[in-house]
């Protein structure tokens, strides 16, 4: 007689630690209220709703035309690292050697590569909330210990030396950074950066890194520019610069990013597992990021889109702040608006409901989720919650995200339905009793 074997979980582990991007889980909510016939005004997504310049379009048709369709240097084309070598020390004032580059399909394999790479099970990550919740998502996957950076609207959802220095500790493995900053579009002034690095240099060993997120590095408003932490003195060695041609050139889909690692054999290291991950990205693309980098056709192109996102933002923080119950600063970058819609939540009764949510529902949900469902299923405008962009540290903080790369007629008639919502009272209550699922 045999026994047959205990059942065991199809998963491992590891699969159910690892978290998500709530923008695109958002997109099935999206469509099901489009499949009933209602039209949604999209404020939710990060990608510019400008086409991709066409001289960069062009490049890659040469490139498909020449059969340039095959695998390629899994650290990128040398043409490519060149070039991203010269763009990145140009703008920064160093002298980078494009064997410290590594190509990448988007911005986000090198953060979970970073994670791999420069955390040890049991190191702590520091990374800013609200931020770019790919930061949060990978640390449990890889056993570290989340301490994140809450960033306050009283201070503009800046980061200073202040709240950085209490939580380094000697158990600190990496530090994420991100300006100009989603979603709060805050944009790191150089005193800022210069007490940031002098604290790194000070208090962490030489091995932690900063990760370095630029992906907004060209979307700056009111004459401000970006500073990169690694033109600090004494950051370049400690500093990963990563970006892309998805925000900058309005190329999305054309799945180009890249880091810029300190030395060259921590780049071999990233090489390693761009082979094991991916192998390479296209080569056509590449060419075509080449031409985006290098072409004089692309400063009129993002200029003109910069442009527009600035009077968009003029436009949205405007109609924001003449809602009764809602503040809005006025970010310096990417193309995010983030008002602090808190007396709202009061007002409708948001706050007051969510804490008489189960506790099993109240754990994947916050106040501003909850306005922001009302807002999509009965005035069909898609937002972000707070607890989108890192939910720890989001306890008590009642914000949403809006994307404002959408038209202008577009952005101002959400406004006036977010307007027309957070009087609804009535409405919102209709909505909590409607069955509808209250988490993303």
């Amino acid at each position: 007689m045999t026994t047959a074997a205990p059942a065991t979980p199809l998963f491992a582990d590891r699969v159910h630690r690892i978290g998500t991007e709530a923008a695109f889980a958002l997109g099935a909510l999206i469509r099901d209220v489009e499949d009933r016939g209602d039209r949604v005004i999209r404020c939710n997504i990060g990608q510019p709703d400008f086409p991709v310049p066409d001289h960069i379009v062009q490049a890659v048709k040469r490139a498909l035309d020449k059969g340039l369709t095959t695998y390629c240097d899994p650290q990128g084309i040398p043409e490519l690292r060149a070039a991203i070598a010269r763009s990145v020390g140009a703008h920064n004032g160093l002298d980078i050697d494009p064997n410290r580059v590594v190509v990448y399909p988007g911005g986000r394999p090198p953060i979970g590569f970073a994670h791999m790479a420069y955390s040890e099970a049991g190191e702590e990550v520091i990374y800013p909330s609200p931020g770019y919740p790919l930061f949060e998502s990978f640390i449990p996957y890889f056993k570290c210990v989340p301490v994140p950076v809450v960033l306050r609207e009283e201070e503009g959802f800046g980061l200073t030396r202040t709240q950085l220095e209490p939580l380094i500790t000697e158990k600190t493995g990496l530090i994420f950074l991100n300006f100009p900053s989603n979603p709060t579009g805050g944009v790191a002034t150089r005193a800022q950066l210069e007490g940031l690095s002098e604290l790194i240099l000070e208090k962490t060993d030489s091995d932690v890194r900063v990760y370095s997120d630029e992906a907004y590095e060209a979307i700056t408003f009111d004459g401000d520019t970006h500073v990169s932490i690694a033109s600090m003195p004494g950051m370049e060695a400690r500093t990963i610069i990563a970006s892309g041609v998805s925000k900058t050139y309005a190329w999305t889909g054309g799945r180009v990013g890249w880091a810029v690692y300190p030395t060259v054999a921590e780049a071999l290291i990233h090489r390693k597992l761009a082979i094991n991950y991916f192998a390479s990205i296209p080569p056509y693309n590449q060419w075509g990021a080449i031409e985006a980098l290098e072409s004089p056709e692309s400063a009129p192109a993002i200029r003109t889109m910069v442009e527009a996102f600035q009077r968009r933002r003029d436009q949205v923080v405007a109609g924001l702040n003449a809602i009764d119950g809602v503040s809005c600063q006025n970010p310096k970058g990417a193309f995010y608006v983030f008002p602090n819609v808190g007396d709202v939540l009061d007002r409708l009764g948001a706050i007051e409901a969510y804490e008489a949510l189960p506790d099993e529902v109240r754990q994947e949900t916050s106040p501003s989720t909850l306005f922001q469902l009302f807002l999509l299923h009965n005035y069909n405008v898609a937002t972000m919650d707070r607890r989108s962009f890192c939910a720890l540290g989001s306890e008590g903080q009642h914000f949403l995200r809006l994307s404002i790369a959408n038209a202008d007629d577009e952005l101002a008639e959400a406004v006036r339905r977010i307007d027309d919502a957070s009087r609804d009272v009535d409405g919102f209550g209709d909505f909590l009793r409607s069955g509808v699922r209250l988490t993303l």
